[in-house]
Parts: C-alpha cells; structure tokens; sequence
C-alpha cells in the first residue's frame, strides 16, 4: 500500500492548508491596508501625539526637572518647554508652596485634631513628662534633593522634627515650655531640624516651627494649670509693682525737687525783704537823728495812719462829743465786736 501525505488535520492529499492560511491573512490584509485618505488622518494623529508628547508647561509656583531613562538631564524654569518624545518625562514639584507636617497630632477628615502619645509625650529637663503638639512648615530649596536623595521625605522631616523637639525640651524645665520658654523653644527647635535635614541633603528650607499646645499629662493637667495660674498671677502682680514704684518714684522726686526750690525761693525772699527792711531803718535812723522832732511826729503819723486804716471810725466834733449817745450806732457796734469810737479833740 503506498504512503499518501496528509495535512495537519488528518486530511489526505489536496492543498496544503498552510497555504490556505497565508492566503487568508494575505486578503485581509489588504482589505485593513489603509487608502490614501487613511495614511492623511493616521499621520495627522501621530504628529499630534508626537506634539502632545514633545510639549510641557512649568506653571509658576513649580520647577520642571526633565528626566531621560531615568536620570535628570535638566531644570527648567516656569512656561512652555519641548522635550524628546517618549525618551524624556518631566516632573514639576511646586516650589513655592508652604508644606505642612504634624507632628504629635493629626487632623482627621472632619477637622478634628487627634492626639498621636507615641509622638507627643516628652521630657523635660526636670524630668516632667508634657504632651507637645506642633507643626513643621517648609518649602522645597533644591527639587533634585528634594525628590530623588531621600525615600520618604515627609516621613524623614516628621522624625526628624520629633527628634529635634525632644532634645530642646529636654534642655529646658518644665515652667519655661510651658510658659514664657515657648519661643526659645521653637526657634531653637527650628534651627536644629534645619542641620539635620541639611545632612541629609533634603533639598528644603525649615519656614517655621510652630507649637499649638504644650500641656501636661490629662491625669495632672488640672494641678499644673493651678501652678501655671499662680505663677502668672505672681507676674501680674510683680508686674504692677513695679509699675507703681516706676509710677511714684518719679513723682515723689519730682515734688521734692519743686518743695525745694519753693523753700530757696522763699528763703531768698525773706532775705531780700528783710535786708530792704534793715537798709529802711537804718535810713530812717539817720534821718531821725538829723530831726528828731519832724521824725518823730511823721513816724507817729504813719503809725496811726496803719493803725485806723484797719478799724471803723466814727469822728465827732467837739460840741457835739459832749451828748454822745444820740449819735452812737449801738446795734451796729453790738454787732461788730473790737470797733472803737473816736472823738475829735
């Protein structure tokens, strides 16, 4: 019996189905090859990807860092840039935004702040235990640092702030954390989360640390706000003091110095006067014993004129003192106790 071929699929002489096959791709082919109107759009659509792709754009607040394979080849400052199509990608970080890090606390989706102990709790220096929230706020210096030298760089920046505030509040007692140490702290704080993230080359710049509540443990919270109410109570009032003595002390020396001046002032007058009184009399000594007569009589009549200027006079004739009572005005003398009646000689 003679051996007959047979197809893949058992059949027998006939055509090879291999050649069935090619021929079918081959029809179908060349009923997808594109017409001339086909290969325009096709064209059109690949230069428009092409574009798309060749096209970016650094907004302002951003910095653009062009990456090929991989590694960054460029920075580019804000607007319109090209790049090589599907060979480059571009990464825009915003550097001149102000991140935010918690620390000791996070805010839930409702606003609310929840306290983070493992994170919060420290001690100070005079081995009291406080519970610290604060913020860490930056912005992006260097983006290739910033993006590509460390893994997790809020992460980093988090621990490294928690580390930097720990060591700070450990060098300070507890009344000046709680109390008037809070700014020392911060900036001290600040700087020292500054060189950490400078050793590490994180490629940001530390804008501020901020702390929004330094309390005690909730257990003895109520009896350090006590003592923290007393001590500033005890400011308040040294204060005042203070303020009073700077108040009156002035004064005081001030009316001194005016009581003293009226006293030099006074006793130069009393001086001036009684020297012009002593210079009077000695010239009218010496007039008087030039004339004793005439200076005697005037002397007399100064005094007198000094003497009734002072009291109500009543002068009657002489003819007429000899019936006195008709003319005296007895309810008026009742009246004016002192007045003295005269009579004309």
């Amino acid at each position: 019996m003679a051996w007959e071929p047979r197809d893949p699929w058992g059949q027998q002489g006939g055509a090879d189905p291999l050649d069935d096959v090619l021929n079918k791709a081959k029809e179908q082919w060349q009923r997808m090859k594109p017409t001339r109107g086909m290969k325009s759009i096709v064209l059109i659509v690949a230069a428009i990807l092409v574009l798309s792709q060749s096209v970016f754009k650094v907004e302002p607040d951003e910095e653009g860092l062009v990456k090929r394979f991989g590694d960054v080849v460029r920075t580019v400052e804000p607007g319109p840039h090209l790049k090589i199509p599907f060979f480059e990608t571009v990464v825009t970080p915003k550097v001149q935004k102000l991140h935010r890090i918690e620390v000791g606390f996070r805010t839930n989706a409702r606003g609310r702040a929840q306290i983070v102990p493992q994170e919060a709790l420290m001690l100070t220096g005079d081995m009291n235990i406080l519970s610290v929230e604060f913020i860490v706020q930056y912005k992006i210096s260097q983006a290739k640092d910033y993006l590509f030298n460390v893994a997790d760089i809020e992460e980093t920046i988090r621990k490294s702030a928690e580390a930097a505030m720990r060591e700070v509040v450990g060098k300070n007692k507890i009344d000046e954390a709680l109390t008037v140490g809070k700014a020392a702290i911060q900036v001290s704080t600040q700087e020292l989360l500054q060189s950490i993230v400078d050793e590490y080359q994180g490629g940001v710049q530390i804008a501020t640390v901020q702390l929004l509540d330094v309390n005690p443990p909730q257990k003895v919270a109520k009896f350090f706000k006590d003592v923290a109410s007393a001590k500033e109570e005890r400011e308040q009032l040294i204060n005042q003091a203070h303020g009073y003595r700077n108040d009156i002390i002035p004064k005081a020396k001030g009316q001194a110095a005016q009581d003293v001046n009226q006293a030099k002032g006074y006793a130069q007058a009393r001086i001036a006067r009684a020297e012009g009184e002593a210079n009077h009399f000695l010239q009218t000594l010496a007039e008087y014993k030039k004339a004793k007569g005439v200076i005697g009589k005037r002397l007399y009549i100064e005094t007198m004129e000094e003497v009734l200027s002072k009291v109500d006079k009543i002068i009657l004739d002489s003819k007429a003192a000899g019936n006195v009572l008709p003319y005296l005005p007895l309810e008026r003398l009742q009246r004016t106790p002192g007045k003295k009646m005269e009579t004309a000689p």
